[in-house]
């Protein structure tokens, strides 16, 4: 850093300072009525040593997750709420086509006690239920992971392999393609039908259409949000034979009427939604 760089930051620490200084005074002055008001220091995808998070542009990450260091994931997947996928020890690879569902924690392990590298690898189109864990396994394409289900290092879950809810799968267990396994500790319990293969890759389908609805709600700004809110109110169904027995005479408030200075391209459009 020069001599102007050093000088600006030096100026810029002084400004910051200043600001902190009359927030304290406000705070004061304001008593018992003062409020704290705390940074989140959350981020959905933070580096580690020098490895960043790889997200393709058409996979989901939703706002609470959190994806760390050496993480990659495929093309229209999705990570859901209070997941957290860390690869700081070793590398996390998530396929195409997969979702994890909320709460589920994917982790690696660098080695094994016989000196084996334990990376995660998930397939494409993998379902992975909520609050499942995942630690230093393969999971081939097309597999399941029930629900609060556990896999420890070294497991190796087959294509159109299932795995229970609240299973828990002992270390370096393989579990063959089709099969069913169940139980703490999970033991195979029978060949999956053709309709529940062909429900696990639904199933992925169905999440990956899903994550868009989420995408698209999360990237809505103030003023969209606000604007949607409004017209919910302003074109709810109102059951006149129930307001008439309760004798209730229900009247649009102004303030639900809105101008045409709001957003009006989109409330042009809403308006002929309606008209039709």
């Amino acid at each position: 850093m020069g001599s102007l760089g050093k000088a600006i930051y030096t100026l810029g620490s002084l400004i910051r300072g200043s600001g902190q200084a009359l927030d304290r005074i406000g705070s004061s002055l304001q008593g018992s009525y003062y409020i704290s008001e705390q940074l989140s220091r959350h981020r959905t995808l933070m580096d580690l040593f020098d490895k960043s998070p790889v997200v393709d542009k058409d996979a989901f990450v939703a706002p609470g997750a959190s994806v760390i260091g050496n993480v990659q994931v495929g093309r229209n997947s999705s990570i859901w709420y209070g997941c957290v996928l860390r690869g700081d020890v070793n590398r996390i690879r998530v396929g195409a086509g997969t979702n994890i569902q909320d709460n589920s924690l994917v982790h690696v392990a660098k080695l094994n006690a016989g000196g084996r590298d334990l990376p995660t690898i998930i397939g494409d189109n993998v379902t992975i239920g909520h609050s499942a864990v995942i630690h230093a396994c393969t999971i081939d394409d097309e597999a399941f992971v029930g629900m609060g289900a556990i896999l420890l290092d070294g497991v190796h879950l087959g294509k159109h392999a299932m795995v229970a809810a609240g299973a828990l799968v002992r270390q370096n267990t393989k579990i063959p393609s089709g099969e069913i396994w169940a139980g703490n500790p999970a033991k195979f319990l029978r060949k999956l039908t053709e309709e529940e293969v062909a429900f696990i890759s639904q199933s992925a389908t169905t999440y990956t259409n899903l994550a868009r609805v989420h995408a698209a709600e999360n990237s809505k700004s103030f003023d969209e949000i606000e604007f949607e809110h409004m017209l919910r109110k302003k074109y709810a169904r109102r059951d006149e034979d129930y307001d008439s027995m309760i004798g209730v005479v229900r009247e649009t408030p102004p303030e639900l009427v809105l101008p045409d200075n709001i957003l009006p391209d989109k409330a042009k459009s809403s308006n002929e939604v309606y008209v039709r």
